[in-house]
């Protein structure tokens, strides 16, 4: 069996509910449990400090500073 989500507009949700059912599809409500999992997984999102973002300035400085050689 396969999984699909879709977006329905509120206007059509009984409508398009109704059809599936009759075709048979099993119709799911929204998974609170998916929603928590995403959260949890962007709260482990690392932050860099600004020691750490440093190195890049001084690495985008050196880029910079690069002088293109005479032929």
């Amino acid at each position: 069996m396969e999984k699909l989500i879709i977006n329905v507009p509120e206007r059509k949700s009984t409508l398009v509910k109704q059809i599936l059912l009759g075709l048979g599809v099993t119709i799911q409500g929204a998974s609170v449990a998916a929603e928590n999992h995403y959260k949890e997984k962007l709260a482990g999102v690392s932050v860099w400090s600004d020691d750490e973002l440093k190195a890049f300035d001084k690495t985008n400085e050196a880029f910079n500073n690069l002088n293109t050689e005479e032929w």
